[in-house]
């Protein structure tokens, strides 16, 4: 339990469909509400942008009153801000950091414009209490498959690798879209994935052969296994066969996690570090956590994954985050920045113009007389 001389974080996120407010003092949750529009893009197959902006304009309001009222708090008892400046859907990103700008200006708080993909792994510190200093990041979603080795929340944050096409989430909905699941696809090729035969279909891993193993270490690659199972696919129904939906997800399923997980090790044994933290909505696949813990076990190395109510954008990571960011010392973003949606993963958030201010002593962001 952390004390009450620990400042409270309020973490706005508005980087997609979800529209997510917390308030986080140290490494205690005291409240995450979110609200989202995921169903209102089943029947175009994916996100809209307007849409999504639209329904944040809508949700903030309620949203942030609810985490208030559950969380026993007032918006004066807030100490600092943190809202998602990226990556993530310009408009989406473009309403939170109005908002958050907003009330940062009424309360006179500083403001953190924070990276929300690097959220992902801050949010375990809230579940699992306090991270090590140095570890493997392993960040998976719709957008990003990504290996990060991070040494500080502040200046700290270096990427190894990443995919070189798409990514593991949006490799997952796109084979369930090629099997005409509903969307989004995803956890439908999870869920039927563990009703297959993991070794009916062998699907090729992509950047495996010996020519890549050194230059693509720690990347990934997805497209061309996507396309291997579709030409799959088309050469059953061409023959009038029967799909075997179960045999093709399980063996799909089995190609991109085997490439995750090894990779992810590597890295980990390469740098000397023992843990390993995954992140990012695709962390909630199953077969992903079950290979990741026996590889790692294996190799003498720690897991931490957040719970599942933590592996989509969530209110918990921003403020996780901007908790990281404040005891470290990192100084409030200047007030004129704008929605970065390809925030780089190496920038873990919107640091001030001056150089010489950007870091400062723990708290005295957050003191009265700033």
């Amino acid at each position: 339990m952390t004390g009450e001389s620990e400042p409270l974080i309020l973490g706005i996120e508005s980087t997609c469909d979800e529209t997510g407010v917390a308030l986080v003092r140290g490494t205690e949750l005291l409240i995450d509400r979110t609200a989202t529009s995921m169903d209102e893009y089943a029947r175009y197959g994916g996100i809209i942008p307007e849409i999504a902006s639209r329904a944040h304009l809508e949700s903030f309001i309620p949203t942030l009153d609810s985490a208030l009222h559950e969380g026993g708090a007032s918006l004066s008892d807030v100490d600092a801000i943190a809202v998602s400046a990226g990556p993530g859907l310009v408009g989406s990103l473009t309403v939170g950091i109005c908002a958050a700008k907003s009330l940062a200006l009424a309360l006179d708080k500083p403001l953190y414009g924070v990276n929300h993909v690097i959220g992902h792994m801050a949010v375990d510190g809230l579940a699992e209490g306090p991270l090590p200093e140095r570890f493997i990041g392993l960040v998976v979603s719709g957008g990003h498959s990504n290996i990060l080795l991070v040494e500080n929340w502040v200046d700290g944050v270096r990427e190894l690798g990443g995919t070189l096409d798409d990514a593991a989430g949006e490799a997952f909905d796109k084979v369930g879209r090629l099997l005409g699941l509903p969307y989004p696809g995803g956890p439908h090729v999870d869920r039927l994935s563990q009703q297959g035969d993991r070794d009916a279909i062998r699907f090729p891993r992509g950047l495996h052969a010996v020519k890549d193993k050194d230059r693509y270490r720690y990347d990934f690659s997805f497209s061309g296994l996507k396309t291997a199972v579709a030409r799959y696919v088309e050469g059953e129904k061409a023959r009038g066969a029967e799909l075997r939906a179960e045999d093709i997800c399980a063996g799909f399923s089995e190609a991109v996690n085997d490439s995750l997980t090894a990779k992810t090790v590597r890295a980990c044994l390469d740098t000397g570090c023992d843990t390993i933290v995954i992140g990012g909505g695709f962390s909630a696949n199953s077969r992903l956590r079950q290979l990741i813990q026996e590889r790692a076990e294996g190799a003498g190395l720690t897991v931490r994954m957040p719970p599942m109510r933590f592996c989509t954008d969530n209110g918990a990571q921003i403020a996780a985050l901007g908790a990281r960011l404040v005891a470290g010392g990192a100084a409030p973003s200047d007030w004129d920045f704008s929605p970065d949606s390809a925030m780089p993963l190496t920038q873990t958030w919107m640091a001030p113009t001056n150089a010489d201010m950007a870091v400062v002593s723990e708290y005295e962001c957050c003191s009265p007389n700033r």
